[in-house]
């Protein structure tokens, strides 16, 4: 009789775990679709931008400003993201941010001018900005502490694939020239996405922020099998829920808040001041650079570029939650800087006349080994600590204020990179960013904590409690 107990309760935690791991599947899965759409946006542009430029007869600043203008509209969309997130929840907002991406993938690809086109890369930027600030939010509340940096990096691969779609899809329509083809089909899996979303539950700290607490113990027990489990979670965030300011005014009462927030707007700045963005969205103008002069060359070579993207993010997916945030950090680092340091050395050898084919087959191997060493740390590593050091009181607004940071830092990069080429010259503009490594591998010692296997209550309790920035993860 016992022994029938026994099995019986064996096969109902079995059946209970199997439910809970499906679920978090799923989640994992319509969530990182936001991601796909962020990637599409990113690699898009690069495909379709000479040959916009050759119809329109574009300048310098001009292609700057159609770049750009999406990173000025992700930057409005982080902080109306906060808002939205903060009263509307987590699962609307990315139902918002989905659908104004039909819209300006729409949009942009019947422009009828260049002003219209950047009107609707507004739009678009917005979006981004939205799906940006939620996602990784959504996705660190609603993952468990030991697969939190997997999930958020399963997030950034999205995003990679979804670059690494935009280029093959750019790449098949360039032989026509369709640029208009190339930034109207990114439209597609927004479809997908606002399908997906039906189904997702909100995230149980949003829930209990709004004293939703049966909701939220709801959807606590179907992302866990262990009931006691997801009750002492419960009990963890309703302690967190004590403090009693909030946002804003939490931020300007408490310094503790005030280091988060410094630190996440810190990460965002280094992440975008690798470089990394300006071999994203202007791929082929490097590869031209370095020698490369036919269109079919410089698209076959961004393929490349989204390849290696896709593929080294898979480190860091398998590694994140293992090494841990910090190593990857000084190693990717490391390999950015060296990369840069190399590939501007190249660029002054062809400046200087020197034309051997082997210089301009080692620039492209540096821009792919400047790709690796991002994607295996800073792209989805800052992703993952910006949304872990928030207090839960402070959440949306501290994670705000970095993805608001992350789109001025993206928007100040393309919209700079060709006025520095033309007036430093390549050379000088890699070896700058290259000296920006160097340092950002100094803070990463002294300021960056160790977050790996340690729960975001546990982490806010050590915040607050007045611990170095450096020592909150332990």
């Amino acid at each position: 009789m016992q022994e029938n107990v026994q099995e019986n309760y064996g096969l109902l935690q079995t059946a209970a775990e199997c439910k809970a791991r499906k679920m978090r599947l799923y989640i994992f899965f319509a969530a990182g679709m936001a991601g796909l759409l962020f990637g599409l946006d990113q690699g898009v542009i690069s495909g379709a931008l000479p040959f916009i430029t050759q119809e329109w007869q574009l300048s310098s600043n001009l292609q700057e400003w159609v770049v750009s203008s999406m990173m000025v509209g992700a930057a409005t969309g982080a902080v109306l993201a906060a808002f939205l997130s903060a009263k509307l929840g987590r699962k609307r907002s990315l139902v918002l941010g989905a659908s104004l991406f039909i819209v300006g993938s729409l949009g942009s690809g019947l422009a009828p001018s260049v002003d219209i086109l950047i009107v609707f890369r507004l739009v678009l930027g917005v979006s981004v900005g939205i799906a940006s600030y939620t996602a990784p939010l959504y996705l660190a509340e609603m993952a468990t502490k030991e697969s939190r940096g997997k999930v958020i990096s399963g997030y950034q691969l999205m995003v990679t694939v979804g670059i690494l779609a935009a280029f093959l899809s750019d790449t098949a329509l360039s032989y026509s020239g369709s640029w208009r083809w190339m930034l109207t089909v990114i439209a597609v899996p927004a479809f997908i996405l606002l399908a997906a979303l039906t189904r997702l539950p909100d995230s149980p700290r949003w829930l209990a922020t709004k004293g939703r607490f049966e909701e939220a113990k709801k959807v606590l027990h179907s992302l866990n099998s262990d009931a006691a489990e997801a009750d002492e979670e419960l009990a963890d965030i309703k302690e967190t829920l004590k403090v009693k300011q909030a946002g804003w005014s939490l931020f300007k009462a408490n310094k503790n808040v005030r280091r988060a927030v410094f630190l996440g707007v810190l990460l965002q700045v280094m992440q975008q001041f690798t470089g990394l963005n300006i071999i994203m969205y202007y791929s082929p103008k490097i590869l031209s650079l370095a020698g490369f002069a036919s269109m079919e060359d410089q698209m076959i070579g961004t393929v490349l570029n989204g390849i290696v993207f896709v593929l080294a993010t898979f480190i860091a997916v398998n590694m994140v939650d293992k090494s841990g945030r910090k190593p990857a950090l000084k190693i990717g680092f490391f390999v950015m800087a060296l990369s840069m340091f190399i590939l501007g050395a190249c660029l002054y050898a062809i400046d200087g006349g020197n034309t051997a084919i082997w210089i301009g087959y080692v620039s492209a191997s540096m821009t792919l080994l400047c790709i690796a060493g991002f994607a295996m740390s800073a792209g989805p590593v800052v992703w993952i600590l910006c949304s872990e050091i928030q207090p839960l009181k402070s959440r949306d607004f501290g994670i705000a204020c970095s993805t608001m940071t992350n789109w001025i830092s993206c928007a100040v990069i393309g919209a700079t990179f060709l006025t520095l080429v033309d007036t430093l010259g390549a050379a000088t503009t890699f070896w700058l960013y290259g000296v920006m490594d160097v340092l950002f591998i100094v803070f990463t010692i002294y300021l960056v904590p160790e977050t790996k296997n340690v729960s975001l209550e546990k982490i806010e309790k050590n915040l607050m409690s007045g611990k170095k920035l450096k020592n909150i993860g332990v």
